[in-house]
């Protein structure tokens, strides 16, 4: 992942901790996961309006699936 190994991983986070303490980093992973859903969304979307009979496509094999799980 980038080339960081784990222990960078580590000490990004320790840093992270005593920047913003451990209070407030479920606030922001919380903050940063709404935020790259509505981006893919927002992806989804463009693709959708660039493609339309692709977006046609996922609709039925979404619709498909579900009738399977009912």
């Amino acid at each position: 992942m980038f080339g960081l190994g784990t222990q960078e991983l580590i000490i990004i986070l320790l840093i992270a901790f005593f920047v913003f303490g451990g209070k407030k980093l479920p606030e922001i992973g919380a903050g940063l996961g709404k935020g790259l859903k509505a981006f893919k969304q927002g992806l989804k979307d463009i693709d959708n309006e660039a493609n339309p009979e692709k977006a046609l496509d996922e609709n039925a094999a979404a619709q498909a699936s579900e009738g399977k799980k009912a």
